[in-house]
């Protein structure tokens, strides 16, 4: 996963999560709404300051807009318990 697509996929989630728009965030971070869509759709690469007033916005830190999700382990099965 490119680091794009870490970012719109936390950008999205955090969005979602304060329960905003696009619209919203993009007012709150003063940034044009095509460009949260654009971000969240992996179109764009965000400069370090956008990430800045996108984490600002969403009350959350701009590392954690970076943080590639967890691998799920694959489920244990009889054979590779042993």
């Amino acid at each position: 996963m490119s680091i794009r697509d870490v970012l719109a996929k936390n950008v999205r989630k955090y969005r979602k999560a304060a329960g905003l728009s696009q619209e919203e965030l993009a007012h709150r971070a003063e940034i044009d709404r095509t460009y949260i869509s654009s971000i969240e759709r992996s179109v764009y690469a965000a400069t370090i300051d956008v990430v800045d007033r996108l984490a600002k916005a969403l009350g959350v830190e701009a590392s954690d807009l970076l943080v590639r999700p967890r691998r799920r382990s694959a489920p244990k099965t009889a054979t590779s318990a042993r």
